[in-house]
């Protein structure tokens, strides 16, 4: 039977929901981290934001101009969740065309004049802090979700619908056999941690024209660690985080004994 990458989720949460699923960074060394648990709080208040909020149906599409952020992963699921498509935008643009558009403060006048029928901004603060700014017509994510549901049970998505638009069109069913051919190929499993080393602004496609590395978290549930890269003492940092898998551009990633590159 075909899976979807909302089935991965649920089958981790459902799991080990106390267990780890992203530790993220950013580049003042401030470091938070979300279990399963929590995560999944923050996928359903959003997919319930996007339903009771703004309407969203199954087909539509929601382009997500955002960085490679722990905000921005929880937003995949959350769409696959309701079974709206996924968008990425590429680094400084946003993409058009779409029901709803999520973007990063340094790009929200351009959302705003995308056309879309709801624009949603966060300041993507590691603790979900709001906006210092909101513009007209704006919905600040970090205020507006907390006011919607903890539970959300995900549709009965058709595994064979579109659920990524990015160098090309991709189906739910195929994400979900992406995600189970890259952790079989990496050899991961529950008991890896993947150390995902990406400059704060890196887009979504830097985890794979698929979002290959986040699927492939999904399907094996080994947590990621989200830091930028030349921090100090990287290996030690990782250390500390017990990584076992690690992907970084060239020339960044640290090296130590029991730490494999993707």
């Amino acid at each position: 039977m075909s899976e979807t990458p909302a089935q991965l989720w649920r089958a981790l949460v459902s799991a080990e929901p106390a267990r780890p699923f992203v530790t993220s960074y950013d580049a003042s060394g401030a470091r938070v981290e979300l279990s399963r648990a929590t995560f999944d709080n923050w996928v359903s208040k959003t997919a319930n934001m996007l339903v009771d909020g703004f309407g969203a149906q199954p087909g539509d599409s929601t382009v997500l101009a955002l960085p490679v952020h722990w905000q921005s992963l929880v937003w995949a699921v959350s769409c696959w969740s309701v079974g709206t498509v996924v968008t990425p935008s590429p680094r400084d643009t946003v993409g058009r065309g779409a029901h709803v558009v999520v973007a990063d403060a340094d790009r929200l006048e351009e959302a705003a004049d995308t056309g879309a029928d709801e624009v949603v901004g966060t300041s993507l603060h590691p603790l979900g802090l709001p906006l210092a700014s909101v513009p007209p017509m704006v919905h600040d994510y970090s205020v507006e979700v907390r006011g919607h549901g903890d539970h959300f049970a995900a549709y009965p998505i058709d595994p064979g619908a579109p659920a990524l638009e990015a160098d090309r069109a991709y189906t739910g069913a195929e994400l979900a056999a992406v995600g189970r051919d890259r952790a079989a190929r990496w050899g991961l499993n529950g008991e890896d941690r993947i150390a995902v080393l990406l400059a704060p602004d890196a887009p979504l496609s830097a985890l794979g024209p698929s979002l290959d590395l986040f699927l492939a978290a999904l399907a094996s549930g080994a947590p990621l660690i989200l830091t930028p890269p030349g921090a100090d003492d990287q290996a030690g940092r990782l250390r500390m985080e017990k990584a076992t898998a690690v992907t970084a551009p060239e020339g960044d990633e640290p090296d130590f004994a029991g730490l494999r590159r993707l």
